[in-house]
């Protein structure tokens, strides 16, 4: 085979690819984009705000159908988008609360097993439970009785999924740790202490974790290896 004509033939299918992949994000850009634009008001439930929220999610759903057909490591992703869609509906009424934290604890286990657990990396987990554990306990301290189990296993079910995430491509280490950071400040803000602009800083690093970890899924998935 002629090397000079396998080269200019690998340069242009990679724009091609990138502009096909563009194309294909626009749904969830567009999405993205109704829910800032419409704004609806947290007391203001309703099917339309579940459906106005979880359009994104659903996009990157289908984003996956499209571009990334096939294989383990794509359903995984899939089934966790479906998972992430189902909590975020459940989180617009505050009465299906743990129904959500459910639903996204299901959402981090099927990352959790995209990911898989090699390399093992005893030493990043350590690490993460000595960064993470403190606010975690914190966090219980203002909690009902009732909500501090199931908080506490979602917090440990996220942080494995946070260990796994730093371990595996570059793309789904960032977006575990957006989704982290997104899950730590809501948390703080419904059960310790308001923040300030807490749901735009939710919201815009939940959808940014969800479309990088989704990205994951269009190069061969593996551990890192820098």
């Amino acid at each position: 085979m002629d090397a000079g004509k396998v080269g200019p033939t690998l340069k242009t299918h990679c724009p091609a690819q990138c502009l096909d992949v563009c194309k294909w994000l626009i749904p969830f850009i567009l999405s993205c984009c109704v829910y800032f634009c419409l704004w609806i008001p947290e007391d203001q439930p309703s099917w339309v705000a579940a459906l106005v929220k979880c359009l994104p999610i659903f996009c990157l759903a289908g984003f996956l159908w499209v571009v990334s057909p096939g294989g383990g490591y794509t359903r995984l992703l899939q089934g966790a988008l479906l998972c992430s869609a189902v909590g975020d509906a459940c989180l617009v009424w505050p009465e299906a609360f743990l129904h959500g934290v459910a639903a996204f604890a299901t959402a981090h286990l099927l990352y959790l097993w995209a990911f898989g657990l090699s390399p093992l990396q005893p030493g990043l987990l350590l690490l993460i439970f000595l960064a993470s554990g403190p606010y975690l306990i914190l966090l219980l301290l203002h909690l009902e009785p009732d909500m501090v189990l199931p908080v506490a296993a979602y917090g440990l079910i996220l942080m494995a999924m946070l260990w796994r995430g730093l371990a595996w491509s570059r793309s789904a280490r960032w977006g575990a740790l957006l989704f982290t950071l997104s899950d730590g400040v809501l948390a703080w803000d419904a059960f310790a202490q308001p923040l300030p602009h807490a749901r735009l800083v939710i919201m815009t690093t939940y959808y940014a974790a969800q479309l990088l970890i989704t990205l994951s899924a269009l190069r061969s998935p593996g551990p890192k290896t820098d």
